[in-house]
């Protein structure tokens, strides 16, 4: 969750369990969906290896086939991000991503040469690239030859709320806004007709009192995770601590209280779990 002192009323598409929530909607996900891609969209569906734990709860990630005019089903993963990582780290996860909707694809029984379209979708909080752009496709095209292009069917689409450039129409620019400024003020100004579909179900979410409770129990949960991981990072440090003082390793030890990549590798040599 991207925000563990506020309430449900209070939260933004931006937090997970609020992202999550209204995208389990297939008509609201379908909708949204579209305006990304720019396709007509005539059904949307949970594939069928995932059904069992398609919704993570307090996750801030849905995948769906869905079934575009053409008659052929093409794999979306969509995903919020609010946390700026560093550099390549969305690429990669966007790499990862693809390759996991591939193995959706042949668990589903599909021929491998018949292997559906897929898009990854990033809907970040943060300019990921930082070229100031709302919207960052990308393609597999020859280095030598941009303008050929692989014709593998895979897309990867990153938008960016905080994005300044003039480079995708007004209803996209205002869904960028909303999924920041999820309010009933926002929407009731809104222009576009699908900020004001969106926030309908956005609004059932917030009133729901069982959505309510199970988002209490998330947060009293995560903060339990969080104290028993701190304790057991702390035990961790205790031990390693001990060890290195022993062995009269005094710069070791104050490298490890700097450098968690060196601490973790002190973890591993001497076995400290």
């Amino acid at each position: 969750m991207s925000n563990t002192t506020r309430t449900v009323q209070e939260l933004n598409l931006t937090d997970g369990f609020l992202f999550a929530k209204v995208m389990a909607d297939a008509e609201t996900c379908r909708r949204i969906l579209e305006r990304i891609l720019g396709a007509s969209i005539r059904h949307v569906s949970i594939p069928a290896s995932r059904k069992a734990a398609d919704i993570h709860y307090g996750g801030n990630a849905i995948r769906r086939i869905v079934s575009l005019n053409d008659d052929r089903q093409t794999a979306c993963h969509v995903e919020m991000e609010c946390i700026n990582q560093p550099e390549a780290f969305l690429p990669k996860k966007a790499r990862y991503h693809e390759e996991d909707m591939d193995l959706d694809t042949r668990a589903a029984g599909d021929s491998c040469r018949e292997p559906k379209r897929s898009f990854v979708i990033f809907i970040c909080s943060f300019d990921p690239f930082g070229d100031r752009r709302h919207l960052y496709t990308f393609e597999n095209r020859c280095a030598e030859n941009p303008s050929l292009t692989l014709g593998d069917e895979t897309t990867k689409i990153f938008l960016n709320t905080k994005g300044s450039m003039h480079d995708v129409d007004s209803e996209m620019q205002e869904f960028l806004s909303y999924v920041e400024n999820t309010t009933d003020n926002f929407a009731s100004q809104a222009r576009s007709p699908l900020i004001k579909e969106i926030h309908k179900k956005v609004t059932e979410v917030k009133e729901s009192k069982e959505m309510e409770v199970e988002y209490m129990t998330l947060l009293q949960r995560d903060r339990e995770n969080i104290e028993l991981g701190r304790e057991e990072g702390s035990n961790q440090m205790a031990s390693l601590t001990k060890i290195l003082l022993s062995e009269n390793r005094t710069e070791e030890l104050n490298r490890a209280l700097e450098d968690p990549d060196f601490r973790n590798r002190l973890f591993e040599e001497y076995n400290i779990l």
